[in-house]
């Protein structure tokens, strides 16, 4: 990988950091808004899936728009956005206007991984790009190992002062997006004049009849959706069960996302580089079965002790690494030519599945004397999705019908 990709892949997992940290932060969280509010489970579900919500209706918007704009211009516009609805997060009051603000930021945030992984696919080839999305996933360990732990820090030690406490981590985050924002300035290259033009011609109606009827297309949007859907059904209630059911402490909550975070960290390139070379369907196929396991522990875990509780969530973030070879695998089926338009789609539709999953699972756990209960079946719902995923990557091929 040449200097100026990882220049400029490390600059784009920066705005990932910031936009993962951004939707990670609700969820250690969750006991404290839902004891601040006096809420329950199903209201904070909908609290995080209304950011999955307004994602999937700006993902379509962008769908039919992408082309029209440079990618680089459009990408800091957006982020712009982004960073103006977490600010009015954290400015929020009561539980009816971080609603609203969740909602407005999931306007901006739902869209920016889409716009990344439009970049990324343009300027790295393939035999790279499991590498590619190792960096740009790594994002998401360094928002567990620093910022969810610090935003939950500075949630709890700013409790004496009347404005700050759960506000804190929102305002801090806003800041921190700033000097972001110029890094990509500097950074991030703007699209070649020949791919700037050709998408500019790209006709709207034909992209998206290019991706309805493409089965091709068809199988990696279900992919994500699946992905999705097994995925974010059990990550919005991970704090919360942790707390009432295994007996964790809420000021221990941060070790959970510093211990997975750490160990991905390094884990996250290594899949990617090892995606690359044994090639994406394979490695998906084993982190896919690998990851059933944790699965299972965590939704059925009772009171055991806090080194063992990490360990097994330590293992869920590691074998949920298998995003890597999927996301590699996605942006390799489809043809570049739609590709900007085919990941704005897809992005929303994973958002629609994502805040589907979490306001049904706020359906179906339950709070009985103080503990989450049917938590269990949302595990059994999430191995049975990852099952079905490997069907789905079996029958994916590449833009030119290869297999991967």
């Amino acid at each position: 990988m040449t200097k100026t990709e990882k220049i400029m892949l490390f600059t784009l997992a920066a705005i990932n950091f910031v936009n993962i940290m951004d939707f990670m932060i609700m969820m250690p969280l969750g006991p404290n808004l839902i004891k601040t509010f006096n809420i329950t489970a199903s209201d904070f579900g909908i609290l995080v899936s209304s950011y999955s919500i307004s994602a999937f209706i700006s993902g379509i918007i962008t769908t039919f728009i992408i082309n029209k704009f440079e990618r680089k211009d459009y990408l800091m516009r957006i982020f712009i956005g982004f960073l103006i609805g977490t600010f009015a997060c954290g400015l929020a009051p009561t539980y009816q206007t971080l609603l609203i603000a969740r909602f407005a930021t999931g306007l901006f945030g739902g869209v920016l991984g889409a716009i990344i992984l439009a970049i990324v696919s343009d300027a790295v080839p393939f035999e790279r790009r499991g590498q590619a999305m190792g960096i740009i996933m790594a994002a998401f360990s360094l928002a567990s190992v620093i910022g969810v732990p610090f935003g939950i820090f500075i949630a709890t030690h700013t409790k004496q002062y009347d404005f700050l406490g759960w506000h804190a981590p929102f305002l801090f985050l806003a800041v921190l997006g700033i000097p972001v924002y110029f890094l990509v300035r500097k950074f991030v290259p703007r699209q070649t004049a020949a791919v700037q033009l050709a998408a500019k011609q790209m006709d709207v109606g034909k992209n998206i009849e290019a991706i309805f009827t493409n089965k091709n297309n068809l199988l990696a949007l279900l992919f994500g959706v699946v992905m999705m859907m097994g995925h974010f059904c059990i990550i919005p209630f991970l704090s919360p069960y942790m707390v009432s059911n295994v007996g964790m402490r809420e000021e221990d909550l941060p070790l959970i996302y510093l211990v997975g975070g750490g160990v991905t960290i390094f884990t996250s390139p290594l899949i990617g580089k090892l995606a690359d070379k044994f090639g994406k369907l394979v490695m998906f196929i084993v982190l896919a079965l690998l990851y059933t396991i944790p699965v299972f522990l965590i939704t059925n875990l009772d009171p055991h002790p806090l080194p063992l509780v990490l360990t097994i969530t330590g293992v869920f973030f590691i074998f949920s690494g298998r995003f890597i070879p999927m996301q590699a695998m996605v942006t390799g089926a489809v043809d570049p030519k739609i590709r900007a338009s085919f990941m704005s789609f897809n992005s929303s539709i994973q958002q629609l599945a994502n805040g589907v999953s979490a306001f049904l699972a706020g359906l179906v756990v339950t709070t009985v004397d103080g503990k989450l209960v049917n938590y269990n079946l949302l595990g059994y719902f999430s191995v049975g999705m990852a099952l079905l995923s490997i069907l789905i990557a079996h029958k994916l091929r590449s833009s030119n019908g290869s297999k991967f």
